[in-house]
């Protein structure tokens, strides 16, 4: 997969990216990561990338011109069938695993990271695919929701986990948080292992990790249980932890 950033400040993507599971999928060959600075399509002496708002108002807008130019720079010294270009705002569709799946099965995506007070408005109606949000708070500038989405979705990526495995049994990824997960020693300050964890059943040992996974995810976050994907052995398991509860 190739991966362009768009960023006032490139620099900031030296250490997620140069570190960890990010690099060794660089390193591999799965992943081709470019940052490209906006500024560089700037006219003007100082390649002023901002101006104020028409119509007044406090803070400054990024203009167009300097995006769009960089946009099809990316798309014309490209050669992807299919992309999609992505623009980081608040103002988008609140980014998830499922979301995440859908992304990877692209081949290049484009991440237009904003700063100061927004874009101008021509920038997300007529040159971004998507426009997607981590969540109801304010950052200062679209590159640390660039950095997280970039490795949510190179997770789901085919050899870039050392375990074939590992993206099946993230939280999120069927819909429910994770299972408790333990290691040596069985024992640790009066702290035991689950037994059924050292059994040798792995008929019982999934069937313990399911319930689990059930429970975190009703104590925790219920809310994911209305698009999970759950089976008559998993609702009639939850309406039991519920019926307990109540009595409780």
């Amino acid at each position: 997969m190739r991966i362009d950033i768009l960023s006032l400040f490139p620099a900031m993507f030296e250490g997620p990216f140069g570190d960890s599971i990010t690099r060794r999928a660089v390193e591999n060959g799965i992943l081709d990561i470019k940052i490209t600075n906006p500024r560089d399509f700037a006219e003007g002496k100082h390649q002023q990338m901002d101006d104020s708002p028409f119509g007044g108002g406090s803070g400054m807008v990024i203009k167009p011109e300097p995006m769009f130019k960089a946009v099809r720079h990316v798309k014309e010294t490209t050669n992807y069938a299919k992309r999609r270009v992505l623009l980081m705002s608040p103002e988008g569709s609140v980014f998830n695993q499922g979301k995440a799946r859908e992304l990877a099965q692209y081949d290049q995506l484009i991440f237009i990271c904003g700063h100061y007070e927004g874009f101008d408005a021509r920038i997300s109606e007529n040159l971004a695919d998507e426009i997607i949000s981590i969540g109801d708070f304010v950052l200062t500038g679209g590159e640390l929701p660039a950095m997280m989405i970039t490795d949510a979705v190179s997770r789901m990526l085919p050899g870039v986990l050392g375990s074939e495995e590992s993206a099946p049994t993230d939280s999120f990824y069927n819909g429910l948080l994770e299972h408790p997960q333990y290691t040596r020693p069985r024992e640790f300050e009066g702290m035991v292992v689950p037994d059924v964890l050292l059994s040798g059943d792995h008929a019982k040992i999934a069937k313990w990790r399911r319930e689990k996974s059930l429970e975190i995810t009703l104590r925790n976050r219920p809310d994911l249980l209305e698009t999970a994907e759950l089976t008559d052995e998993d609702i009639k398991y939850l309406n039991k932890l519920r019926e307990q509860n109540i009595q409780k």
